[in-house]
């Protein structure tokens, strides 16, 4: 195990990653996902109740079901929170949800409704120590995460609350951190600073969440394909300035697409299902046990 976060291990790897969601968190539920097949479980925290006490179970039964088969604690685990990022002083109101939830032991965030550069550079400064010096010369302020939250999320981790304070940066920024933040450019408003929201040091990878997309755009249930041209042009814009800046591509990938979205460079996949996700492992030579 040469990383915390094995999806960060695959991704350096240059293999795909696949995920599934779940907005149970229960101590049991954990214990039995924590041997999935998905390398990423998604935390539905976006609809499902902010409860940070039922998120801390779900993480103690991650760990006391692991480790997973290729060697890590627990699979990466991904929160999507319930604010959007509409602008600077939204996401300041509600950076108290970041840290509350990587004090659980997560290993990233998603970020929905992605509309602001300047918000999103908020958030990932919500998710840094106020020690960290590196990213400060691209723009970005001081971190303001607080001291306290290490001594619940390093046992998550397996390592002692000084290490976690070095180890819990966000990647690729800081190259030896082990958290990964992403944005969801999932409404008409968010494209008006795509380029921008993109560019800010410390994201990932970002999606382009066709469910609302679609609804702004007038399309109430059009979150899968097949897409409307408008749409696919929208999907087509933000995966290309995803990958301008270095960020991953995340997309659904499906039993009749999966080889197309492995050539179109999507590298966070959400499969259709378990033998979608064996299909892509088995295309990209992937060596690493679930």
């Amino acid at each position: 195990m040469a990383r915390i976060n094995k999806t960060i291990e695959l991704l350096e790897q240059n293999q795909p990653v696949h995920y599934i969601t779940t907005s149970e968190f229960t101590y049991e539920n954990g214990r039995a996902l924590a041997q999935t097949w998905a390398d990423i479980i998604r935390l539905n925290l976006e609809h499902a109740p902010f409860n940070m006490t039922a998120v801390g179970e779900f993480m103690k039964g991650l760990v006391d079901g692991g480790p997973t088969k290729s060697g890590h604690k627990t699979p990466t685990v991904f929160a999507e929170l319930p604010t959007d990022a509409t602008n600077r002083d939204v996401m300041l109101a509600n950076a108290w949800m970041v840290k509350q939830v990587l004090a659980q032991g997560v290993h990233g965030i998603l970020l929905c409704h992605a509309e602001s550069a300047e918000a999103v550079k908020v958030f990932i400064e919500a998710c840094r120590y106020s020690f960290v010096k590196l990213g400060l010369e691209k723009g970005l302020a001081q971190g303001r995460r607080g001291h306290g939250g290490q001594d619940i999320a390093a046992p998550v981790w397996g390592i002692d609350p000084e290490k976690y304070l070095y180890k819990a940066d966000v990647w690729p920024l800081n190259p030896e951190g082990e958290l990964m933040m992403g944005v969801k450019i999932e409404n008409t408003r968010c494209l008006q600073e795509l380029k921008e929201i993109l560019a800010v040091p410390g994201l990932s990878y970002a999606e382009w969440g066709p469910g609302d997309m679609g609804m702004s755009l007038g399309y109430p249930v059009q979150h899968d394909p097949p897409y409307p041209a408008e749409m696919m042009a929208i999907r087509e814009e933000v995966k290309n300035v995803c990958f301008d800046n270095d960020l991953y591509f995340l997309n659904q990938v499906h039993h009749d697409d999966f080889e197309q979205m492995l050539d179109e460079g999507v590298m966070i996949c959400k499969p259709e299902d378990e033998e979608v996700a064996a299909k892509c492992r088995k295309k990209t030579g992937r060596q690493m046990p679930w």
